[in-house]
């Protein structure tokens, strides 16, 4: 059975919080099991527990869920780009899968909603890695 870390940013959280229902709705289909959740205030704050999750032996993949909404400034930028690259070094480093399961930067709030199902779509990408691996 493969073992999902999760990390789920609480900034945005009505719209995370549907993004990681569906995560859990694909896990339990695919019959993974969800290991630990991990809620962090906002997804800059996803790599330092991303690792933290990584680092377990009895965790194969670790999805992490959150959505970067537009503000007014271009800071959003600075955080995806920051995020993933963070992200892409733990995946790297620790030779486990790390899922993008951030939607944005660019979007509005009605656009984030309409993204929801991303969710699920990294919990099926973790699962398909994990397998590949």
């Amino acid at each position: 059975m493969v073992r999902i870390g999760m990390v789920v940013a609480e900034f945005n959280r009505p719209i995370t919080e549907l993004m990681e229902n569906e995560a859990i709705k694909v896990a339990k289909e695919e019959e993974a099991d969800i290991a630990d959740t991990i809620y962090v205030p906002g997804i800059y704050d996803s790599p330092i527990a991303a690792d933290r999750l990584a680092r377990r032996e009895d965790i194969d993949a670790v999805v992490v869920i959150g959505a970067i909404i537009s503000g007014d400034t271009d800071h959003e930028h600075v955080i995806a780009h920051s995020t993933a690259q963070g992200l892409i070094k733990i995946s790297l480093d620790r030779d486990k899968p790390i899922i993008l399961g951030i939607t944005g930067p660019g979007m509005d709030p009605k656009q984030a909603m309409d993204r929801i199902e991303n969710g699920g779509s990294a919990m099926q990408s973790a699962i398909k890695m994990t397998g590949r691996l």
